[in-house]
């Protein structure tokens, strides 16, 4: 089985377009002016189509590609925009503006997506991806999206209540982040390969 080439892109497109929705929804319900709600969404998603096709470019001239005489380069891809996202969180008042207005428990629900980690199994299962990686990234990234519109609810209905199921929900999705970067880093072709042959 082969993974149709048009497939990331779907992903992609399909996570940004989801975002700017949610985002959009969001600020016509917070009380903005005309004039900020609409300067907010564009600087948003002038931000996120850009590092999509950044991103995107750099994939196409080969800036993460894995080799056995090389140190792989996806971390720098993933760390990266992760650092600057967290500066401008904490620093920037107009971002924190804008997160305070999207609803907490649709940033959970949203991360359904995550459950397409499913694919790096499928690929598992035709031998296109070592289990190293597949087994704990699909796995995690699987429970962590299936979870989320559960704990998106159960918060929006009591947001109290459920707040350490949402606390211990975003440290669970941390965790599964943190174990695909690095089975992935071990697996890609490089001085620090770690085989893993699938098993029957």
């Amino acid at each position: 089985m082969t993974i149709p080439a048009y497939l990331p892109y779907v992903v992609m497109i399909g996570a940004i377009a989801t975002i700017l929705l949610g985002l959009r929804n969001a600020l016509a319900n917070a009380g903005w002016s005309k004039q900020d709600r609409a300067t907010a969404f564009r600087i948003s998603a002038v931000i996120l189509i850009g590092w999509f096709l950044v991103a995107h470019a750099l994939g196409l001239a080969g800036a993460y590609k894995a080799a056995p005489d090389r140190i792989p380069t996806i971390q720098y891809g993933i760390f990266i925009p992760l650092l600057i996202g967290a500066w401008l969180i904490w620093r920037s008042p107009a971002v924190g503006r804008i997160i305070d207005a999207v609803s907490q428990p649709w940033l959970v629900g949203v991360q359904l997506y995550r459950a397409l980690g499913v694919i790096f199994l499928i690929l598992y299962a035709t031998d296109k991806m070592p289990g190293l990686f597949a087994w704990p990234a699909g796995v995690g990234d699987v429970t962590v999206g299936l979870l989320a519109p559960v704990v998106a609810l159960a918060y929006a209905r009591d947001a109290q209540r459920t707040a350490g199921r949402v606390t211990a929900w975003n440290g669970l999705g941390i965790l599964d982040l943190v174990v695909a970067i690095t089975t992935g880093f071990i697996t890609s072709p490089s001085s620090f390969l770690v085989t893993s042959r699938p098993t029957s």
